[in-house]
């Protein structure tokens, strides 16, 4: 938002204190993200009906970020960071108990529309104070942090959901969000309060609707949004399917949270040596050799068994390396300072959507083919098709 104004914070405030919150928000999903499938999976006993489920979660929050703009125009950004902070902490410690499935699924939808504004603040607080950094650097420094702090995650997840059941892991999700919310309050950011209007809904609506045409009539975001979706589409396929896939092939959860942690060793080698290379190289570069090789070995994933299978499962994690510090640049690039915010919750819908589409397709492949193992070839078939779009001259 242009017209928001910050009227004081800490001397020590700059863009990489916004980047260092990587490590909660990193440390927080990554645990949640560990076990979220396989507690779904417990509700529904069922890996087809995990993605239609995954899928209608999705739509929902995309919702949510498409009317993001309505709510940072009538809220300070300040304001509602504390607040989906607190929200995603008490979300989460309510679904560590073991409650009933449709108060579980209430509370996971609730706490989804505190994770889609959350993951929208934090690269708007980032270019807000971006100053002569760049924002392909505060990027990087943000994913080395995310996955530092998910780097040992998945092994606690599992040491916890072992000991005290998959939902309990939430638990420790929800302290490091309460951890995170001390850490921003001691950025003491004062920020100026907006007054606050009668909504209408016609009109909100009209501006949603005038809002996402305007954003697509703008040149070279249509190109963005389908790069970051093939991104998301992937990340959404590999997160919700793996720990399915591996528990299914009869590995053990202490299996299972050692192929997550050692896939999270090639983003924190890389994180900063992408950033740099970024620089010097290029984006185009990257995101052909991340999506390819995702494809590539996506269909190898399909034939293979047992360790060979695992081995892809880390292997992959290369590929998204490759591609995290620069899969969203092609919309800062494109987006004037002023814009930023009035279009990021449009463009955050490739974050979203993604999440819609792919495991209604993995669903579809999983009935069709009788196997988990088939979605596979959805992410073979995402990888190929953005490599088209990025080799495909830009007009």
């Amino acid at each position: 938002m242009a017209k928001d104004k910050y009227i004081s914070f800490s001397k020590y405030v700059s863009g990489f204190s916004f980047a260092n919150l990587g490590l909660f928000t990193g440390f927080a999903d990554g645990i949640y993200n560990a076990v979220y499938s396989l507690v779904i999976l417990e509700i529904f006993r069922s890996s087809a009906v995990v993605g239609l489920y995954v899928a209608l979660y999705s739509a929902f929050c995309m919702f949510v970020g498409l009317f993001a703009n309505e709510v940072f125009r009538r809220f300070s950004k300040v304001r509602i960071f504390y607040f989906v902070l607190l929200m995603l902490a008490a979300g989460y410690a309510m679904m560590s108990f073991s409650i009933r499935p449709e108060t579980f699924i209430t509370l996971d939808f609730t706490t989804g529309i505190a994770i889609t504004l959350s993951q929208m603040l934090i690269p708007l607080f980032m270019a807000d104070f971006v100053k002569k950094i760049g924002i392909a650097r505060l990027n990087a420094r943000y994913h080395l942090w995310l996955n530092l702090g998910a780097l040992f995650a998945p092994m606690i997840a599992m040491w916890i959901a072992g000991f005290y059941g998959n939902r309990s892991a939430f638990m420790a999700s929800s302290l490091i969000y309460l951890s995170a919310w001390f850490f921003f309050k001691w950025f003491h950011i004062v920020q100026e309060d907006k007054k606050i209007k009668p909504v209408n809904p016609r009109r909100t609506f009209r501006a949603l609707w005038k809002n996402t045409r305007a954003f697509f009539a703008m040149r070279g975001m249509l190109r963005a949004y389908l790069i970051n979706f093939g991104f998301y589409s992937l990340r959404a396929m590999r997160y919700l399917y793996v720990p399915i896939v591996v528990i299914e092939a009869g590995f053990s959860k202490d299996t299972l949270g050692l192929v997550l942690t050692l896939g999270i060793i090639p983003y924190l080698v890389l994180s900063e040596i992408m950033g740099r290379a970024v620089q010097k190289y290029g984006k185009n570069i990257w995101l052909v050799l991340g999506f390819a090789s995702f494809a590539v070995l996506s269909a190898v994933a399909t034939l293979v068994t047992g360790f060979p299978l695992l081995a892809i499962f880390v292997l992959w994690q290369v590929s998204g390396a490759l591609m995290e510090p620069v899969h969203d640049l092609l919309f800062f690039d494109n987006a004037e300072p002023a814009q930023r915010a009035r279009f990021y919750g449009v463009f955050r819908t490739s974050a979203h959507l993604p999440n819609i589409i792919a495991p209604t397709l993995g669903a579809a492949c999983i009935t069709f083919f009788g196997a988990t193992t088939a979605v596979w070839f959805v992410t073979a078939v995402i990888g190929a098709l953005a490599v088209g779009i990025i080799i495909t001259p830009h007009k």
